[in-house]
């Protein structure tokens, strides 16, 4: 049997193959469901999640709203854990609606990429 891969998997995997996360400058790499965000700062070179972030919890808001606030809370974790640059992945969305709120808000928050 043979996997049936999507869309948006295959421009994730094509993403990935020029994306690479080191312990200087880690990957921050966003995953969206229906519901909810989410959002993490990765060492690929150790295979290790530095900080995350997700809008379980958060308040009740519109989802742009949500993704927001993860990037918010995300770019102060990271600057809490000595993390001022990072290498973004939008895990092959497009770059707009909650993706973009999400990095926006990251970038006036104070994390560079």
């Amino acid at each position: 049997m043979s996997k049936r891969v999507t869309g948006r998997e295959r421009r994730h995997l094509r993403l990935r193959r020029k994306i690479r996360g080191t312990l200087k400058r880690p990957r921050l790499a966003v995953f969206r469901s229906i519901r909810h965000i989410y959002a993490q700062i990765i060492d690929d070179s150790a295979s290790r999640t530095l900080v995350a972030a997700s809008s379980h919890g958060l308040e009740k808001a519109k989802r742009r709203e949500q993704a927001a606030l993860v990037g918010k809370v995300l770019a102060e974790k990271a600057q809490a854990a000595g993390i001022t640059a990072v290498v973004f992945d939008r895990g092959g969305y497009r770059y707009h609606g909650r993706v973009k709120a999400l990095a926006e808000a990251a970038r006036a928050s104070g994390l560079r990429f």
